[in-house]
């Protein structure tokens, strides 16, 4: 294969091409959504890089090729072109995401308060991507709004917010480090 530049020049002015050739604005909510999810992505490649246990490392790189195929889906102009199989999350993927929440849930004690979004450097970068995977669905929704958005993203996207948040609670214990809860201010009644 032979090599090509990394630039094209094509938007020098503010387009982008969408799959199938349809130039969209760079301000393109559907742009900002799948531009949200590579973000994700990037951070997970962060979490990555922090020395985790095979099975964890192994749902994470999962979950990269995952967003890939997200990135794919909303970058596909469905009104004028089919939505490729490998563009679409299977409701198994989704299952499989909710049992390891499941697993993971079980591996840690029970809540005793709001968890705040710390609990050591692995934790924090878990609570990092479960804040971009919650801004990649409100940014999801109002694409929805404007064309329609595939329901097993969505419905992926959330329970991925929902793993990551379990994954920080997971590694805090593993790690021994303890989770930080919520603190209620007292204020005094007059």
């Amino acid at each position: 294969m032979a090599k090509s530049n990394f630039y094209t020049r094509t938007g020098d002015r503010g387009t982008t091409s969408l799959v199938g050739g349809q130039r969209i604005k760079k301000s393109d909510i559907r742009l900002e959504c799948y531009g949200t999810v590579d973000e994700l992505n990037s951070f997970i490649g962060l979490l990555r890089a922090e020395g985790l246990d095979q099975p964890t490392e192994s749902q994470l790189a999962m979950i990269q090729n995952e967003l890939f195929v997200i990135g794919s889906n909303l970058a596909t102009d469905t009104s004028n072109r089919e939505l490729k199989s490998f563009s679409q999350i299977p409701d198994e993927v989704i299952t499989q995401l909710e049992k390891t929440i499941d697993s993971l849930d079980e591996e840690t004690p029970s809540m005793t308060g709001f968890i705040l979004p710390a609990g050591g450097r692995i934790a924090s970068l878990c609570h990092v991507c479960r804040t971009i995977t919650r801004r990649v669905e409100r940014l999801l929704f109002r694409l929805d709004e404007e064309v329609e958005v595939d329901a097993n993203v969505a419905c992926y996207l959330n329970r991925l917010s929902d793993y990551f948040f379990a994954l920080a609670r997971y590694e805090s214990h593993r790690i021994g480090e303890p989770e930080i809860t919520w603190k209620k201010r007292c204020i005094p009644e007059k």
